[in-house]
């Protein structure tokens, strides 16, 4: 969201997600995992256990341009644990649900998913410009960002709290947060719901939540860590992954549900896609409803064991806003 998962679910996959993403991740910063997947390279082994077999007809649906540089050059903001991340500290190798997904459509299309990092609230202005022409971050599809781009839709996640460990600020309902100080990406869907979350306050003649906004969740953490905020809000799958690994899992604990985190729409995550290339957006919309055909999809969402924020159909601009 940057679905909505049971947070004892996630808790308990991530555990297994932070030694699968240090040993079983084969991607760089460049893609080089499907730099030879053109239909006539053959399969493709995007995860252990798991090979695509490009499909020529689908191939043959790429724009002209993107059939002739192979490659679809992707935005990402990193790190965003589980959806995309580094391999391990000092490292430059990606990996992460966006990522292994990405690999896997441009593999089944017989085109290379190159994966570059760009700071969120940039990226759609980075797609405005020609920089890119996909965008793979956890992003939710909102009718306003649809303005710059077009959405595939993949995923359904709901927003969460990070908290300290035990939760010591107490947040069991949103208005709990009140008059304090709160973490958030900039430029994320979350900034926007704890904007709206000021009329709870408002109603109950409470003071405004004091919203501090960072470049980066990893810097909001920080905040969480020092003690300039009580709570970091996010998505709620990134919240439990980081719960789990961070400090062997006793810096930070997780608050989730709606009566915690308020309301929210139940807009997807979408593959943002650049308005630019007649026929891309049509591309990667049937490489993917391919993947979840074969089960491809779910096998690389089992490996996060995050099959639950799975939706059953590839749909094109599905926000709900």
């Amino acid at each position: 969201m940057r679905s909505h998962v049971t947070s004892a679910v996630v808790l308990t996959a991530v555990a297994a997600l932070a030694v699968s993403a240090c040993t079983t991740g084969t991607g760089t910063g460049t893609g080089t995992t499907a730099a030879d997947a053109r239909p006539e390279a053959g399969p493709v082994a995007v995860l252990p256990g798991l090979t695509i077999k490009p499909d020529p007809k689908l191939h043959a649906l790429l724009p002209e341009s993107i059939r002739a540089t192979n490659t679809v050059r992707v935005a990402t903001d990193l790190p965003y644990p589980p959806f995309e991340m580094y391999e391990n500290e000092g490292s430059k190798q990606i990996t992460g649900i966006d990522y292994d997904l990405g690999q896997a459509i441009g593999a089944r299309l017989g085109v290379r998913f190159d994966f570059k990092a760009q700071k969120f609230d940039g990226i759609l202005p980075a797609v405005q410009a020609g920089k890119f022409d996909v965008v793979m971050s956890a992003m939710t599809d909102k009718k306003a960002r649809q303005k710059s781009v077009d959405f595939v839709d993949y995923l359904n996640a709901g927003p969460g709290w990070l908290v300290g460990k035990g939760n010591p600020a107490g947040i069991t309902v949103v208005t709990d947060v009140c008059g304090k100080p709160v973490g958030v990406q900039t430029g994320t869907n979350h900034q926007k719901l704890l904007q709206q979350r000021q009329q709870l306050c408002k109603a109950k003649g409470l003071p405004p939540i004091r919203i501090l906004t960072f470049a980066k969740d990893s810097e909001a953490q920080l905040a969480l860590r020092s003690g300039k905020v009580v709570a970091d809000y996010l998505d709620e799958v990134t919240a439990a992954y980081v719960a789990s690994t961070a400090d062997g899992g006793n810096a930070f604990s997780t608050v989730t549900g709606r009566a915690a985190v308020g309301e929210y729409s139940a807009s997807p995550m979408g593959i943002g896609i650049t308005k630019d290339h007649a026929g891309l957006k049509e591309a990667v919309r049937a490489a993917l409803q391919s993947l979840m055909d074969d089960g491809s999809y779910r096998k690389i969402l089992g490996k996060y064991e995050v099959s639950n924020i799975a939706i059953p159909k590839a749909t094109v601009n599905g926000a709900l806003d």
